[in-house]
C-alpha cells in the first residue's frame, strides 16, 4: 500500500506591524498595532514609555528601533536624546538599551546611514545636526560629531506664501528640520528652516564626521522654511517642501560634486489659496510618477504628477484628511493603504492607494492617537 502524505501546510503569512510616534502631552510613546492587510484596518497591541518619540526609523535588519526624542532636559542638561530599541521579531515588541544626548535641543529627525552605522539627528530647537555612532549591539555612543548651523535668518513672512498668510514657525533661529544621506552616502543633507537653506556636507564615515561641502548650501527663497526632502527614485532629483512658503521646490542632484539647483517652484495649495497653512511631510512614489506634499490647516494632500524625464510637477489633485493639522502620511510596505497622522484631532485616518493614478480614497477608518507624530512599519 502507497504511503499516504500530510497534507502541505500554506506558508504562514507575515504579519506587518505599525509603529506609531505620539507626543507625550496627550500620546503614550510609541503605539503598537498590526496592520490588517486587506482592509488597512490598525488593531492596537501594545504601547510602550518613551519622551515625545518625533521621529521613528529601524535599521535594514528590523532588529534595533530608534527614536528621537524631542526634549531639551536630557540627563539634567540642555540637549534632546535618542532611545534605542530592541525588537521582538515575533511579537513585536520593544526591550529600551539605553538613551544617548542628540546634541542639541528638541531633535525632529532621524535618519540612519546607508552604511548602518551611524544615526543622522537634526536638532530642531538646537539649530545642529549630530553623528551617533551605532554599535555592534544596536546601542548608540556618544555623538562623534555635532555641526552647529550659523547661517544668517530669513524674513519672518515668506516672499512666496499666500496672500493673508501668518505662517511663521520659526525664523528666530537655525531650526535643523531633516537629515538625510544622498543614495550614494557620500553626502548628508540638513535642511534648515531658520536660514532657508539646505545644508550639504561630505561625511567621512571612518571618522564619523561632516564636512562642510563646496558647495555649502542651497539657498531656498526669503523664509521659505524648508522642511522635509524626498530624492526621487533616479537619484538626480529631490523635491523640497517649505513649511512658511507653502511651495515645493523641484532641485536637481549633482552626485559628484554634492550640489543642489532649483529648478521648479510649485505652490502646494489650490489657485485662489489666501491666508495661513504650514505645509509637513512630502514623499515620491516608489515609480517615480507621483509626488504628495501636506497641508497643515488646510487639511490636504496635494498630489503632483512628475514629469518622466524632466521630473518637472503638474498638480493634479487635493486630497482632504478627514482631520485636523496632517503632520506626517505614509504607506504600509505593500502601498495598498496610507495613513495621515493629525496632531490637532488626535486621530489617524486611513486610505486606498491607488498606484496608477496616484488617487487616495478615504477608507471610512479612523484611529484615535494623542497627537501622533509618525508610523515607522516592519513586517516580521
Amino acid at each position: 500500500m502507497p504511503s499516504k502524505k500530510s497534507p502541505a501546510r500554506a506558508p504562514k503569512r507575515a504579519r506587518v506591524l505599525a509603529y506609531v510616534g505620539a507626543y507625550t502631552d496627550r500620546g503614550k510613546g510609541i503605539h503598537l498595532f498590526e496592520v490588517d492587510q486587506a482592509s488597512g484596518a490598525l488593531t492596537p497591541l501594545e504601547t510602550f514609555a518613551v519622551p515625545n518619540p518625533s521621529w521613528l526609523e529601524f535599521d535594514a535588519g528590523g532588529n534595533f528601533l530608534y527614536a528621537t526624542n524631542a526634549i531639551a532636559d536630557f540627563a539634567g542638561g540642555s540637549t534632546g536624546s535618542v532611545t534605542a530599541f530592541a525588537v521582538d521579531r515575533i511579537s513585536g515588541g520593544l526591550r529600551p538599551l539605553g538613551a544617548v544626548s542628540s546634541g542639541g535641543a528638541g531633535p525632529a529627525h532621524l535618519s540612519i546611514d546607508p552604511s548602518g552605522a551611524f544615526v543622522l539627528v537634526a536638532n530642531y530647537g538646537g539649530g545642529s545636526v549630530a553623528v551617533l555612532p551605532i554599535r555592534a549591539d544596536g546601542t548608540l555612543g556618544p555623538a562623534s560629531d555635532v555641526q552647529r548651523i550659523a547661517g544668517p535668518l530669513g524674513p519672518r513672512r515668506a516672499a512666496d506664501a499666500p496672500p493673508g498668510s501668518f505662517a511663521d514657525s520659526g525664523h528666530d533661529a537655525p531650526h535643523a528640520h531633516m537629515v538625510s544621506s544622498d543614495p550614494t552616502g557620500r553626502f548628508v543633507l540638513v535642511n534648515d528652516l531658520g536660514t532657508d537653506r539646505i545644508y550639504v556636507y561630505e561625511f567621512d564615515r571612518a571618522a564619523g564626521r561632516l564636512i562642510a561641502n563646496d558647495p555649502p548650501f542651497v539657498q531656498a527663497a526669503p523664509g521659505a522654511g524648508p522642511r522635509h526632502v524626498a530624492f526621487h527614485p533616479n537619484g538626480r532629483l529631490l523635491y523640497s517642501l517649505n513649511e512658511e512658503a507653502s511651495t515645493i521646490d523641484l532641485m536637481t542632484w549633482d552626485a559628484r560634486r554634492g550640489a543642489l539647483a532649483i529648478v521648479q517652484t510649485l505652490p502646494t495649495l489650490p489657485a485662489g489659496f489666501e491666508g495661513t497653512n504650514f505645509p509637513s511631510e512630502v514623499a515620491v512614489s516608489p515609480d517615480g510618477r507621483f509626488v504628495y506634499a501636506g497641508n497643515r490647516l488646510h487639511d490636504t494632500i496635494a498630489v503632483f504628477a512628475i514629469a518622466p524625464r524632466s521630473g518637472r510637477m503638474t498638480h493634479l489633485r487635493d486630497v482632504w484628511t478627514r482631520g485636523s493639522y496632517p503632520r506626517w502620511f505614509g504607506w504600509e510596505p505593500s502601498r495598498k493603504f496610507a495613513y495621515v497622522l493629525h496632531t490637532r484631532s488626535d486621530n489617524i485616518t486611513i486610505f486606498r492607494s491607488d498606484a496608477k493614478t496616484g488617487a487616495l480614497a478615504f477608507t471610512g477608518r479612523y484611529v484615535g492617537v494623542g497627537n501622533p507624530s509618525m508610523i515607522a512599519f516592519l513586517t516580521v
